[in-house]
């Protein structure tokens, strides 16, 4: 009768352990939920020295790209200056210079601006150059890259020019490796 006795005091207190880590999955969930943030809670440096408010493109998607001057894949500045143009209606490009890959943006912000605007006629938004991986990651990579923060998935960024494209109601849709170009269909089906 004992050995009975604590055996059902042993399953009460697993059933009550149970319910208790369910509970604080639940909460865990909830907070996760609430701080949970969309692109529209951030606010950038430009490369000019304003402020990039990403809750002034609420209602449009946005293409968002690490980019360097010195970068093999640097000529993909022209392409994000022609979706820019293409879908200047229902797209916001924002080109965030940085120097994290093979020292291939060493440049201040003053000589990439000259720089994209002599030799890409660029005239999307450009961020103050940022760090996009490492210990002083720009808190929006953090979000982009970390499924834990935007709520899709966890992008590893692996070089230059690396895209994400985030929809109008400020959620991650996807991402894509340097080697898409900004006008591939993989990336302007979003667009449309």
């Amino acid at each position: 009768m004992k050995k009975l006795f604590i055996v059902i005091l042993s399953i009460g207190a697993f059933l009550q352990s149970c319910t208790q880590q369910k509970k604080e999955i639940a909460q865990d969930k909830n907070t996760t939920t609430q701080t949970m943030k969309s692109i529209y809670d951030f606010k950038v440096e430009s490369i000019d020295g304003q402020e990039i408010n990403f809750a002034d493109f609420k209602g449009k998607k946005i293409l968002i790209v690490n980019t360097a001057s010195e970068c093999g894949f640097t000529k993909q500045y022209a392409d994000l200056q022609k979706v820019s143009q293409d879908y200047a209606d229902k797209v916001v490009v924002i080109g965030f210079p940085a120097n994290n890959f093979g020292g291939q943006e060493p440049g201040n912000n003053t000589d990439i601006g000259a720089f994209c605007e002599k030799n890409f006629g660029v005239t999307f938004p450009l961020a103050a150059k940022v760090s996009v991986k490492g210990d002083d990651t720009a808190p929006i990579f953090k979000f982009l890259t970390d499924k834990d923060l935007n709520g899709v998935k966890n992008t590893t960024i692996m070089w230059n020019f690396t895209k994400f494209v985030v929809d109008e109601n400020g959620k991650l849709v996807d991402s894509f490796i340097s080697t898409t170009k900004p006008t591939d269909n993989a990336i302007t089906k979003y667009f449309n």
